[in-house]
């Protein structure tokens, strides 16, 4: 894990990201996309208040997307940072690239480079970020509070 100073950088980086993506997903036509129900719990448990998508439904992958299409206008990709997670981000970018749906992959390299390896499945996302806080004797609930309020 992370020394002192590190903990604080990422920690900090974390709960501005994390700012940013709630009110991004929260606008109108958002929806965020994540591989299954553990990891929109771990979202719902940071406070994540928007429309969430599994892409592990027991459909194709270009079903999901077609619906993606037709449902929203920006899709914010959460998939984890392991192979798989990021197959499914390639593929969603293949088959939404091209039409009117922003596709939204920001969120996902920002906080694979916060994490810098420690983390790899959204699911552990909430207590990532509550051990981080932790160590630096807040609640998580405390410092993502602004970010809860708007």
């Amino acid at each position: 894990m992370r020394g002192g100073r590190d903990v604080e950088a990422a920690l900090d980086e974390f709960v501005e990201l994390w700012g940013r993506l709630r009110a991004e997903s929260e606008r109108e036509g958002a929806i965020v996309v994540v591989e299954g129900e553990r990891d929109r719990r771990a979202l719902r448990r940071l406070g994540l208040r928007a429309p969430i998508l599994l892409v592990h439904r027991g459909q194709p992958l270009s079903e999901t997307a077609h619906r993606l299409a037709r449902a929203s206008r920006h899709v914010i990709v959460l998939t984890d940072w392991d192979g798989e997670g990021g197959l499914f981000a390639r593929r969603l970018r293949e088959f939404l690239g091209a039409g009117p749906v922003i596709l939204d992959l920001d969120f996902r390299r920002q906080l694979g480079r916060i994490l810098r390896g420690e983390l790899v499945h959204v699911e552990g996302l909430y207590g990532w970020a509550r051990r981080l806080a932790e160590r630096r004797h807040v609640a998580l609930d405390q410092l993502l509070a602004p970010a809860l309020a708007d």
